[in-house]
């Protein structure tokens, strides 16, 4: 049975792109989200902002997102689309504001997959 190699493979990477996709908003849900006025905060560091970015999103680096949030968005119901290099800051940086009380964070991914969905403007 020298299939069952590539069975295994199969079902282990699908399971990858499954647990990588997992907890990311719809394309289509957050593209309706930024025509509605939706804020894009870019969660990597000020370095990696700095070597590019989208032109609407916000530097709010990971690690300062505790207080540099709350200073800059006063209503806790704003939809905040965050994003990151791969999309697992992004994440963590979605638990830190749900546990301040934000209601409306969504993890757009990765910087590639936020430039997809935002059109690089």
């Amino acid at each position: 049975m020298t299939w069952m190699p590539f069975v295994v493979i199969a079902f282990l990477a699908s399971g990858y792109v499954f647990l990588k996709r997992s907890g990311q908003v719809p394309s289509k849900v957050a593209s309706q989200y930024l025509k509605d006025g939706a804020m894009v905060i870019d969660v990597r560091s000020e370095s990696e902002f700095n070597s590019g970015h989208l032109s609407q999103a916000v530097n709010m680096p990971l690690e300062q997102i505790d207080f540099l949030v709350p200073s800059a968005v006063k209503d806790k119901n704003k939809i905040l689309l965050l994003h990151c290099q791969t999309g697992m800051r992004s994440g963590l940086a979605k638990n830190k504001l749900t546990e301040l009380g934000y209601k409306n964070i969504y993890n757009l991914g990765s910087y590639d997959r936020a430039a997809k969905i935002a059109g690089r403007r």
